[in-house]
């Protein structure tokens, strides 16, 4: 694969703040162009949220960062531009009933009629379609997705692959487009401790490539640049005692509750009433080298993620 310059991502005080709070707040990071950057942090403590804002898709409200040399949140379109999605539930989901190659054809047209210059459409048809078809291939060996190799070759369905060949097929699609920077939203999620491994190895080679690789996890490799998030605090309205029969402290599969949301469509790009949200920093100690201590609950994150995918 060609190798593509990276993007080098700053941020200083960095955060996002919704209807409900604080989505992420107090962000510190300075990693150069081909880093892996992890994002560690349990389930609903903002990573994804975090990672959208870093790749100019959802606009952030305090503080500042630059990916590339564009500074955010005033260049977001440009930062898109150079960054590539891989797999975002909800917003770079594969259609379970397409083929292999037809994800590749899709998304292969797609580049070709919006990924470049409007000058590249004046060249021969058959040129572009060589072009497209080399970086397919690039993009193929990169990730080390032999099509052959599938239970039905380039013909196998999305829904017929396992975990670890669609989080490769989805990294392929993005490289296709050349990002300088590469997202990757729950880089080990569903994986054994084995094809873990061989996920963290294959981000390893695209970063030493010369492509930033930014990845949420939940637990990052020793060799990343780590960005720290946390949970909630817990309610204040929890501490009263709880009901016989009961556990006080909820085990690592539970989730704080929340109060439902009158407003069924927030904006999280909207400033909420100065007046009505307490100070953040007055509430909460930020963390060197990560996210705040204080984040919303996951509901409010989920608003954040909702509105980035309508956009």
């Amino acid at each position: 694969m060609e190798h593509t310059p990276g993007a080098a991502v700053k941020a200083e005080d960095f955060g996002l703040k919704g209807p409900r709070g604080w989505v992420f707040q107090g962000v510190h990071l300075d990693a150069g162009a081909g880093s892996l950057i992890a994002v560690e942090g349990p389930s609903g403590s903002g990573r994804t949220c975090l990672l959208l804002a870093l790749t100019g898709r959802m606009k952030p409200t305090a503080g500042h960062a630059e990916t590339g040399g564009h500074r955010l949140p005033k260049k977001m379109a440009a930062v898109r531009r150079i960054c590539g999605l891989g797999p975002v539930p909800g917003v770079t989901d594969l259609d379970p009933a397409l083929t292999v190659a037809e994800q590749l054809r899709e998304r292969a047209l797609l580049q070709g009629r919006f990924g470049g210059p409007v000058r590249a459409l004046l060249r021969p048809r058959s040129e572009r379609a060589g072009q497209l078809a080399a970086r397919v291939e690039e993009a193929l060996a990169a990730v080390g997705l032999e099509l052959d190799a599938l239970p039905k070759g380039p013909r196998t369905s999305v829904r017929d692959l396992t975990r670890l060949e669609e989080l490769r097929l989805s990294i392929a699609l993005a490289l296709i487009s050349r990002p300088r920077l590469l997202a990757v939203d729950d880089a080990d999620l569903k994986l054994s401790n084995a094809e873990r491994a061989e996920a963290w190895e294959l981000l390893r080679s695209i970063a030493a490539r010369g492509t930033t690789v930014l990845a949420v996890c939940s637990e990052a490799p020793a060799d990343a640049v780590v960005l720290r998030t946390t949970a909630a605090p817990a309610d204040p309205k929890s501490d009263a005692d709880p009901e016989p029969g009961l556990d006080p402290e909820p085990g690592p599969d539970h989730e704080p509750e929340s109060e439902p949301d009158p407003d069924p469509d927030p904006d999280p790009e909207s400033d909420p009433d100065p007046e009505s949200d307490p100070d953040p920093e007055s509430d909460s100690e930020k963390q060197p080298g990560g996210a705040s201590g204080q984040e919303t609950d996951e509901k409010g994150a989920a608003d954040a993620l909702a509105e980035a995918r309508r956009s």
